[in-house]
């Protein structure tokens, strides 16, 4: 299948339209002038570009700057109906497939409950179907479309495209998605862990500032992620493993863990926990509102019924999520310490707690952590929901697709040295 990405493309011209692409998506509407002087390129070249840019209805303009130096510069933008992309998020609990412009803005959504009782072949079928249903109600041309990006719960391998495990779909093994999609779509795809993507949604789009250095924590039913941030980047670690935080080891002895060791941070402080906790309650006779949101069902209460009956000041449930708090003000606090991130952003969902608990998670990591990694933290509650998903998987695939390839030193300069080191002759004549 043909690559569109610029360090794929041979011929000049079309790549230095890519490059004029990814600018404009990376910086917003800018002048011909303004594209000389980022790319260098001689401005009878940049001219003819953005003609043929625009004559494909890649380009339009947007309007004119001022210029104090003279004539006002006609500014350009990306035109977004030009191109689309599609995203799809799922795990254990929810699929949510969008169709989305250039600038992430959706065009279509389908959300579904997962299909677990298919195994892998259902569960491939199902976001196939989802995907394909999201783009017929957008109404895009599947021509139209730029590339495909998924995100699911597990261990990823994105460079291969490649779901190698999943604590909460255990069926999923070596799932190759990339090749899946592409196959049915042939057109790009991107493929990312879900709580590294929700991680980059929330940096560009929700309430990570667009922070270089940020750590994201998902706050699932089945499981505690952290999405890091490094420079800007997301960090990985050798085998795509990092930001396990759930299993982040908290007390000896404590429950078990699905992960097979007991006392982890998600086995003492997770939704599944908090539920756990208030039905063990509920048979010992204490009364909570928590069964009253779950319409006299003690069966449909979940730890999201947990933490919204501890904001109405159900003293049984703020007894446990004040617990639960101070287990991840301690989890965070090592993160902090570990990675000196300036915001930590806390999953949509623990806010149905109310800001008293986000009050309560930022004065433990606060005083557990290193007074001058902590001194300037920011903590606060995403403001992205489901939809984190989808923008975070689109996103990856954007910025794949734009982007700007750097040159690369040589290899002797990155590479360690494999031969041992050998004195000259000239050294040894000298005794040295």
């Amino acid at each position: 299948m043909s690559q569109t990405t610029i360090k794929h493309v041979t011929r000049k011209n079309e790549r230095d339209k890519l490059v004029i692409e990814a600018l404009i998506w990376r910086r917003g509407p800018l002048s011909r002038p303004e594209l000389h002087e980022l790319t260098h390129l001689q401005r009878s070249h940049i001219s003819r570009l953005v003609r043929e840019l625009q004559d494909e209805g890649r380009l339009i303009q947007a309007g004119q700057a001022d210029n104090p130096m003279g004539r006002k510069r006609t500014l350009l933008r990306l035109n977004e109906e030009h191109r689309f992309v599609v995203a799809v998020g799922f795990d254990d609990q929810e699929v949510l497939a969008a169709t989305m412009d250039l600038h992430l803005r959706m065009r279509s959504t389908v959300k579904e409950s997962t299909h677990l009782d298919g195994g892998t072949e259902g569960l491939l079928n199902q976001l196939l179907c989802c995907t394909k249903k999201a783009i017929r109600q957008s109404g895009v041309n599947v021509k139209a479309l730029l590339g495909i990006g998924a995100a699911g719960s597990g261990l990823v391998n994105n460079r291969e495209g490649m779901l190698v495990m999943s604590s909460t779909i255990e069926f999923l093994k070596q799932v190759p998605l990339r090749e899946t999609f592409e196959k049915e779509f042939g057109v790009p795809t991107s493929v990312e862990n879900l709580t590294r993507a929700k991680a980059l949604a929330e940096r560009t789009l929700g309430a990570g500032v667009a922070a270089d250095d940020m750590i994201y924590v998902e706050y699932g039913r089945t499981g505690i992620g952290a999405g890091i941030i490094i420079n800007g980047r997301l960090f990985y670690g050798s085998e795509y493993a990092a930001g396990e935080f759930g299993h982040t080891h908290m007390i000896q002895d404590g429950p078990a863990c699905k992960c097979g060791s007991f006392g982890c941070l998600e086995a003492i402080a997770g939704a599944a926990a908090l539920e756990a906790r208030i039905r063990k309650a509920l048979a010992e006779g204490s009364s909570s509102e928590a069964l009253a949101l779950a319409e006299g069902d003690s069966s449909k209460i979940s730890g999201w019924t947990v933490l919204k009956a501890a904001h109405l000041g159900d003293k049984t449930c703020s007894a446990i999520v004040e617990q639960a708090g101070n287990y991840l003000g301690l989890g965070l606090a090592n993160l902090v310490n570990l990675f000196n991130p300036s915001v930590l952003v806390l999953d949509q969902r623990l806010s149905y707690a109310g800001e008293g608990l986000l009050e309560q998670i930022t004065r433990v990591v606060k005083r557990q952590a290193l007074s001058h990694s902590a001194k300037n933290l920011l903590v606060r509650f995403g403001k992205l929901g489901s939809e984190a998903s989808v923008l975070g998987a689109g996103s990856v695939l954007l910025e794949k697709h734009f982007e700007i390839p750097a040159l690369k030193l040589p290899r002797f300069m990155i590479e360690p040295v494999s031969m041992p080191f050998r004195r000259s002759p000239t050294a040894r004549i000298l005794g040295t």
